[in-house]
């Protein structure tokens, strides 16, 4: 079933209390020199306190003119702050080796790049230091981890499997792009052990934790075939399966390759993604479901049978969506953030001639139950920051921040910076931190900015294309409660559960 999204914009709950109140004072507020709106008159009209909340929020974050900022200078709001950066190491550290996304387990961070990944300490998160770095050129270098096994997506075409491999045509039968496996028991020497070819190769992938324990599954997303392609053939409507036994990982091996679009996905037009695969997939194992972002369409899927996922619903937005690029649920499962990587993440997208709806998040709700489950369309949010001619700015990587009874995000924008955005009311997200840099170069466009902004464990970590890894703090009562929750690992794609109310 595809639907259209309409046009326009205990004990635990007594120690978050605790912490609320300690932190009550720190609210946000726009930063001296930063031109706002006016408060909201419609506040003044509501007795509902988080309406109020909301709206305040929003007049004190909210922006109208360019922030005007020098190359590097750096902005952001009282509550949202860096304490931390480690530049790119060489050979990572060219502006062709661009940073892309992360993942975290126990006191390390795990950095993707373009020509590998490099693992930090942060232990101490206001001191990070370096502790290994693996050269395996591979764009994108999407990164995953589990126990002691690091995975690694490639997909651009290359001359073999190693990671000396060079760069190849796909027009090349002996070409390949798939997922590389590490054994990662010493960080400070992963070891290179397996490699899984996929159709297409493997921009994104996702891992599903199978329900044996004894399994992970990596559901490879990727697009864009060509009839002149031995390994990657249209319509590719599908995504590839990994299965990787966790205790013998050398015996990881494709076991599926499910349609998800068989009567056919966006066919384009109008600035819509023709849909030939999935740019991403989120899975919240707990609840066995899944949203997938496929270039001209987000889906909805049931993963009880991991190896079988369904399309329980298919929405479009042929009105102000170009590129459906990633997806976010909040902790109950009755919302999908969506995002439009209008541009590919290379344009200069955020500025009143592109407007808030373009280049945006969209916000859905999922009604109904089991096999009835639908994803309605409920608002677009946008950073209210007007970005310069030079700065790359669209909607990217972020990840929920475990709050107890809100649902809020950190997001990346690439050189639109990072943003903390609150979508508990589902018609009216509004903006509650933000911090960015100035562009990597006001004369020429370089892409540059946060790829993922991700909250673990008390802090912000940013994975910057250009400049490193950055950390962040935030220090607002209404993400206080989040230092409660503690996770041993995490990968964004994979949704965790946390105690809520």
């Amino acid at each position: 079933m595809i639907t259209r999204s309409p046009r326009g914009p205990r004990q635990l709950r007594v120690v978050a209390v605790t912490a609320i109140a300690v932190l009550l004072g720190s609210t946000a507020m726009a930063s001296p020199g930063r031109a706002t709106t006016p408060f909201d008159s419609d506040c003044a009209d509501t007795t509902d306190a988080l309406a109020v909340e909301l709206c305040l929020a929003r007049a004190a974050t909210a922006t109208t003119d360019d922030p005007g900022l020098g190359v590097d200078e750096i902005d952001s709001s009282p509550n949202l702050r860096q304490i931390a950066n480690l530049p790119k190491p060489a050979p990572f550290d060219t502006e062709s080796a661009l940073n892309s996304d992360l993942a975290f387990q126990g006191r390390y961070a795990f950095v993707g790049n373009y020509n590998g990944f490099v693992i930090y300490d942060i232990f101490n998160p206001r001191k990070p230091r370096l502790v290994s770095q693996v050269l395996c050129v591979g764009a994108q270098n999407d990164i995953s981890v589990h126990g002691d096994l690091l995975f690694l997506s490639t997909d651009s075409s290359r001359s073999d499997d190693s990671c000396a491999s060079t760069s190849q045509s796909a027009g090349i039968k002996e070409s390949w792009e798939g997922i590389k496996i590490f054994d990662i028991r010493d960080k400070s020497n992963p070891r290179y052990i397996k490699s899984v070819e996929t159709n297409c190769g493997s921009h994104t992938h996702t891992l599903v934790p199978g329900k044996d324990r004894r399994t992970v599954y990596l559901y490879v997303s990727s697009y864009s075939p060509s009839a002149s392609f031995p390994d990657c053939q249209p319509p590719h409507d599908l995504i590839s399966i990994v299965k990787v036994p966790v205790k013998k990982p050398t015996d990881a091996a494709l076991v599926a390759t499910p349609v998800l679009f068989p009567e056919g996905g966006n066919p384009g037009g109008n600035g819509s993604s023709t849909t030939s695969g999935c740019h991403d997939i989120t899975a919240y194992p707990q609840k066995d479901l899944a949203a997938g972002a496929c270039m001209g369409d987000g889906v909805l899927l049931d993963i009880a049978d991991r190896e079988a996922p369904r399309v329980i619903h298919q929405v479009r937005d042929t009105t102000n969506f170009a590129f459906w690029h990633s997806a976010t649920f909040n902790n109950s499962g009755t919302k999908v953030v969506f995002t439009d990587e209008l541009g590919g993440g290379g344009a200069a997208t955020c500025n009143p001639t592109i407007g808030l709806e373009r280049g945006a998040n969209a916000v859905y709700d999922i009604t109904g139950k089991g096999a009835s489950r639908t994803l309605v369309f409920r608002s677009y949010f946008k950073i209210p920051r007007t970005n310069g001619p030079t700065e790359n700015c669209v909607a990217h990587n972020g990840s929920l921040i475990p709050v107890l009874g809100r649902d809020i995000m950190v997001q990346a924008w690439y050189q639109g910076g990072v943003s903390v955005w609150d979508f508990t009311d589902s018609a009216r997200p509004v903006e509650i931190a933000y911090w960015e840099r100035g562009p990597v170069s006001d004369t020429r466009m370089v892409t540059g900015g946060p790829w993922s902004t991700y909250y673990y464990n008390g802090y912000i970590y940013s994975s910057d294309i250009q400049k490193g890894l950055d950390v962040l703090e935030i220090r607002d009562w209404r993400t206080a409660s989040a230092k409660l929750v503690r996770l041993p690992e995490l990968n964004v794609q994979t949704q965790s559960w946390y105690l809520s109310w």
